[in-house]
């Protein structure tokens, strides 16, 4: 059904305008407390879907990737429709409106989908009061939450350390992760700082800003990843993953979306990702050893896919274009099939 109102409604619609509205429907469902249960029974995955990961167990390991819920506004209705763990963001220091639109198309001969977003977001203060109070909730406190800062588009590209710190300052302690996202084809320069000595002198700060604001005031301290794009090569990636190591960082996500494509200005994400990201998932795992979680995204649109990327190595995996093609059924379909099999291929094709 979800896939014949997509053909005949959703793709006359604008994809940001319908983006908006879809969104706006999740979060109304999921703050009417009867809608909410019963949309929660139906999206329920198996105890066997669950995964650890530092420490904690999340129902599965499949979580929404960032770009979906920019603002940090829909948490409760993700993990309601079966999502994991849900990663918000990407969040800059300062809010900014993105770049001009149309900025966001539809390729469904490929179940693709371009995007030239820009960071739009409202910025990392207001994410922080949304986190905060959601945090206050016995749903916000069992929620899986990570959290991806970017850097803002008028800062220069000297400050970018100091743009990323504020973010951190101000998020880490509502994060169950921070992302630090270099990858972004949409900011200018942005991909600059994934060359080792930029990249080394953000993670370190970020690093920093993040425990003051949590250890030095007795808590936790907060796992740190780094997002990476799919269209570095093979030395890039293995710099990449040595500064991980030598950093001590948590993990990487891979990958963002890829600008190695014919369809027009901006990163194309979804099944054309899928092989690179599979690549660059399984040459990490190589080179970073077997403890640093690894986060697999790009093109998971079946429980397959899903499969493929944790065979490749990734600790758990991300979707964001697979849910727009595939509607709410999702999540649940790829959780229950991956504890039917195990991490075997899935069957839901």
């Amino acid at each position: 059904m979800y896939r014949l109102l997509f053909r005949v409604v959703a793709l006359r619609i604008d994809p940001e305008r319908a983006h908006h509205w879809a969104f706006a429907l999740i979060r109304g469902v999921a703050a009417i407390a009867p809608l909410r249960w019963a949309v929660a029974a139906a999206c329920r995955v198996p105890a066997g879907a669950a995964t650890t990961v530092w420490g904690r167990t999340l129902p599965s390991p499949l979580g929404m990737a960032a770009g979906f819920d920019k603002d940090a506004r829909g948490v409760r209705g993700l993990t309601m429709l079966g999502f994991g763990f849900v990663e918000v963001g990407t969040i800059t220091a300062v809010p900014q409106p993105g770049n001009p639109a149309p900025r966001m198309w539809r390729l469904p001969e490929v179940e693709g989908l371009r995007n030239q977003m820009g960071f739009n977001n409202d910025g990392s203060a207001r994410a922080a009061e949304r986190l905060e109070r959601l945090r206050s909730t016995k749903a916000g406190k069992k929620a899986f939450v990570g959290v991806n800062i970017g850097k803002t588009k008028a800062v220069p590209m000297s400050g970018a350390a100091g743009d990323y710190v504020t973010s951190a300052e101000r998020l880490a302690p509502y994060a169950d992760y921070l992302v630090v996202n270099v990858s972004s084809p949409n900011t200018p320069g942005l991909r600059d700082l994934q060359e080792a000595q930029a990249l080394r002198v953000v993670l370190m700060a970020v690093r920093q800003a993040a425990d003051r604001v949590t250890v030095e005031r007795g808590g936790d301290r907060v796992p740190l990843l780094v997002k990476i794009a799919p269209d570095l090569n093979n030395r890039q990636i293995d710099e990449i993953a040595d500064l991980a190591l030598e950093l001590d960082l948590d993990g990487v996500v891979a990958v963002n979306t890829t600008v190695d494509h014919d369809y027009g200005p901006g990163g194309l994400s979804g099944l054309p990702l899928r092989s690179r990201g599979l690549v660059v998932v399984s040459r990490l795992r190589k080179r970073l050893g077997p403890d640093p979680v690894i986060i697999g995204v790009g093109g998971i649109m079946t429980s397959a896919d899903a499969a493929r990327y944790m065979h490749a190595g990734a600790t758990l995996v991300q979707g964001f274009t697979g849910f727009i093609y595939a509607g709410p059924a999702y999540a649940p379909r790829i959780a229950r099939a991956l504890a039917r099999q195990g991490d075997g291929p899935g069957d839901d094709q």
